[in-house]
């Protein structure tokens, strides 16, 4: 006789999704090489690639969604998911770290970079003035964790129309975000390959920048899961975790804007030199 269960572990069935988003990155990654490496065969395989990525992740959640819905997550199930999401926000903080090593590495010893004539920011290089469009996105950014902190303290207290609203104004928040930077990245007098201030630049603040539009539809997933009726004040791991993400990133841009923005401008070239001589 089959013994009934008896642990807190939720043992998941056979699925196919890992093996087959394994298969379709690989394919989107193969189509990319060949893209940026202009082969004929590159964008006819990136396509459907990123389409088979796409499908994945959305059976998937799907899969992972009803395990919650039927009341698979137990409390220790919960806990690790929590451990997990940590330890991932943390592999993301060590990849900005990468950008920001390479960014402060050209802007503190330009002399060993070449094309840029030893200065930094480069000379010929009109940099993005930091009090406009960049402090407009600090403040949209500011705010939209804001809102999304209120969607989450209403969530708590059962307040569903609150998290509706708070949930809203976040997703609104974030596409506006995006929308600023690409009109930022259309108007800028420099682009990735003219040097190294341009490599880094474009690297740290577009992966930040795809990170905005990951946590935007990761909000508008959540927002979609609360008109269907998912979450409870005392089961909601998923949204949380969308809520730590969008903290996430909040961090990291308030870092890039002083850092890259400001510090890296002419205007925190000029403190720099009347501080230091």
């Amino acid at each position: 006789m089959a013994a009934g269960k008896t642990h807190d572990y939720h043992i998941l069935s056979p699925s196919p999704w890992p093996l087959a988003m394994s298969m379709a990155s690989l394919v989107m990654a193969a189509g990319a090489i060949g893209w940026m490496h202009s082969t004929s065969w590159g964008q006819l395989t990136f396509w459907p690639g990123l389409a088979a990525v796409v499908a994945c992740f959305y059976f998937w959640w799907r899969s992972v969604v009803h395990e919650a819905n039927a009341g698979d997550h137990t409390p220790v199930v919960q806990l690790h998911h929590r451990y997990g999401m940590i330890l991932f926000i943390a592999s993301e903080v060590m990849f900005f770290v990468a950008w920001f090593w390479a960014y402060f590495n050209a802007a503190l010893y330009p002399s060993s970079h070449e094309g840029i004539n030893g200065v930094w920011p480069p000379q010929g290089v009109e940099v993005l003035d930091p009090f406009v469009f960049p402090l407009l996105n600090t403040l949209i950014l500011l705010l939209s964790g804001t809102t999304v902190t209120w969607a989450h303290h209403a969530l708590i207290h059962g307040d569903r129309e609150g998290l509706k609203q708070g949930l809203w104004v976040t997703v609104i928040l974030g596409a506006l975000f995006s929308m600023v930077q690409a009109y930022e990245y259309h108007h800028a007098e420099f682009g990735m390959s003219d040097s190294i201030y341009g490599a880094s630049f474009y690297m740290a603040t577009g992966f930040h920048g795809f990170h905005v539009l990951v946590g935007t539809i990761f909000l508008m997933v959540c927002l979609a899961r609360t008109y269907k009726g998912d979450f409870t004040p005392t089961q909601h791991f998923g949204f949380e975790a969308a809520a730590w993400y969008w903290h996430f990133v909040d961090v990291v841009w308030l870092f890039l804007f002083i850092a890259i923005y400001v510090w890296g401008s002419n205007f925190g070239a000029a403190v720099v030199k009347s501080a230091f001589g």
